[in-house]
């Protein structure tokens, strides 16, 4: 299976292939830049090959991005609007010239004008920035979210009226995140919850869009609606939660990343993809 987390790119963007191999990851995510800043410096030529050259060391294995959290294609707010439609071309363009197939963004928030005007508005201007990017290859994954506050993306429904509404629906998925689906009142803690929770995003969304997905745990229970990351096994989804995700033979070949908290030396990542690889039956 295709197990990792996401990596820093302190130093260079090379060097998260550094902090995952350290780890023994086999996926990988990063941001392309400072996700803190609405300045994108401009990617060279040689920034380009030094990730390519160490990708290929690492070996054929998944890498995604993702954008800035600062970017919110569905802000009323004209000039914020205005701000992440840029950053989000820019950042196609960027994993484009990396080779970086998945880009994961947040829905973004409708900040109080309802879920119907935000999707509008965030379908007319995700399709513009696909449009505007010149990009071919790149697929905007559309991240599940918790539910915190005016954010979209929470239901299967919202996820399955984006792609439905979009012109580019074929370069359209989804990163199936484990804390955010059950704090938004998804279940996978059981067998039974999991069939019936993967069930209904098949019928909404289609199974084939899950293209990635962030293995965190959660800090807060079943339909609470917060963002709060947890180490495997620790929260409240727990062992046999992920037990349901590691053994499901319809993402064999999908890649995984956490994004659960960690120091320097890494050692969570380990502790962490330790414990998911055990939970694999005849492993």
């Amino acid at each position: 299976m295709y197990l990792g987390s996401h990596m820093s790119i302190s130093g260079g963007l090379h060097r998260a292939f550094d902090h995952i191999m350290a780890v023994d990851g086999t996926a990988l995510q990063i941001f392309t830049r400072n996700q803190r800043q609405w300045k994108i410096p401009p990617l060279s030529e040689e920034d380009i090959a030094l990730f390519k050259a160490k990708w290929q060391t690492w070996g054929s294995y998944p890498v995604a991005a993702h954008d800035s959290y600062l970017i919110n294609l569905a802000s009323p707010k004209e000039d914020g609007a205005a701000k992440s439609m840029a950053a989000f071309t820019e950042e196609l363009r960027r994993c484009e010239a990396l080779g970086i197939r998945w880009l994961v963004t947040h829905p973004g928030s409708h900040l109080g004008d309802g879920v119907e005007a935000g999707i509008a508005r965030y379908v007319k201007r995700l399709d513009k920035a696909i449009e505007d990017s010149g990009t071919e290859s790149t697929l905007v994954l559309l991240e599940t979210t918790a539910g915190q506050g005016t954010n979209l993306g929470s239901s299967f429904e919202e996820l399955a009226e984006i792609i439905r509404s979009s012109r580019h629906t074929d370069r359209l998925g989804v990163c199936y995140d484990t804390c955010h689906t059950f704090a938004a009142g998804y279940d996978i803690r059981t067998p039974e919850a999991y069939a019936d929770t993967l069930a209904r995003f098949d019928q909404l969304v289609g199974i084939e869009r899950i293209r990635f997905f962030h293995l965190n745990d959660s800090k807060v229970g079943l339909g609470e609606r917060k963002d709060r990351h947890d180490h495997i096994g620790q929260g409240h989804i727990g062992l046999e939660g992920f037990r349901n995700i590691m053994n499901d033979p319809r993402f064999k070949e999908i890649g995984m990343s956490l994004e659960t908290d960690k120091k320097e030396d890494l050692e969570d990542d380990r502790r962490n993809l330790a414990v998911l690889k055990g939970l694999v039956q005849n492993a």
